[in-house]
């Protein structure tokens, strides 16, 4: 899809109150898009719309959670009366949840899976058919993460919704071919947005000093959502398949493709020296 002049276009995005969601909706308002976005945070939403509207675009603001498919129904419904199909469809929203398998409680699981794989399906299940339906063609961008394709004890739930996440972005990247619809998986990797403050942690994830280090690092590595928005634009005028962002997410891309064994061991290095860290922070 041609993304250098997006006049006449409307681009949705979930997530849109902070973040990468934010940024993205404000990439495509620049390139002259009109934007539906939604949220659950009001303030941060009504922030991002009024941007929009500042850069001359229309911007239509929704609170939804889209864990919740009755209230996706709605939106949608909402939506479709005033455009016949969205043409690009950014399903970004998503919460963070550090710690092992055996630290994650059954609620950890219904939150996670609800908002980052079945926010997702929700996204796809009432906006896509549209899509195919008014035979424009258009693109889908799905928001996973370089934890999609590199899992890692510290993440195990997390990993898994965005291991999902590829899986279906690669199958529906298939099924949508035929209709002139692309479809991408984003993994940015390592991006300082606010999710490193809001994401449960469990097990050594929860010690003492390990969120204020999380997010420290995050800071320290100063790689804002605005580059994610950037490199989302350019997989949609690429209809890339799978898009790391990040340089580590790219290294991670390529290692786990050249040397599972190898990514294996890193990931375990990398484990034991987050542990060992947490553990000097702790002495007196």
């Amino acid at each position: 899809m041609d993304v250098s002049d997006l006049v006449g276009k409307t681009a949705l995005v979930t997530g849109a109150g902070s973040g990468i969601g934010r940024e993205t909706a404000l990439a495509f308002a620049r390139r002259a898009a009109d934007l539906v976005v939604c949220d659950v945070s009001e303030a941060g939403l009504g922030h991002t719309a009024d941007d929009i509207r500042a850069l001359g675009r229309k911007a239509t603001a929704h609170i939804v959670d889209v864990a919740d498919a009755e209230r996706m129904r709605t939106f949608a419904d909402a939506v479709h009366g005033e455009v016949e199909a969205v043409d690009i469809l950014v399903n970004n929203a998503g919460v963070g949840l550090g710690g092992g398998f055996l630290y994650t409680t059954l609620e950890d699981w219904d939150w996670i899976v609800g908002i980052n794989l079945r926010g997702v399906v929700h996204g796809c299940h009432f906006f896509v058919p549209k899509m195919v339906a008014r035979r424009r063609g258009g693109h889908v961008v799905n928001v996973a993460s370089a934890a999609g394709y590199l899992a890692s004890e510290a993440l195990a739930a997390y990993s898994t919704t965005k291991f999902a996440v590829v899986g279906l972005s690669e199958a529906l990247r298939d099924e949508l071919a035929p209709h002139g619809i692309g479809v991408t998986a984003i993994c940015p990797g390592i991006i300082n947005t606010p999710i490193t403050g809001s994401a449960r942690l469990r097990g050594k994830a929860a010690a003492p000093g390990a969120r204020d280090q999380m997010v420290a690092f995050y800071r320290r590595r100063n790689y804002g959502p605005e580059l994610v928005a950037e490199k989302i634009l350019k997989a949609v005028a690429r209809n890339a398949a799978v898009a790391p962002v990040s340089p580590e997410a790219w290294t991670m891309y390529f290692l786990k493709r050249l040397s599972p064994a190898l990514t294996a061991r890193v990931n375990r290095w990398t484990a034991e020296r987050f542990e060992r860290q947490l553990a000097a922070n702790r002495r007196p």
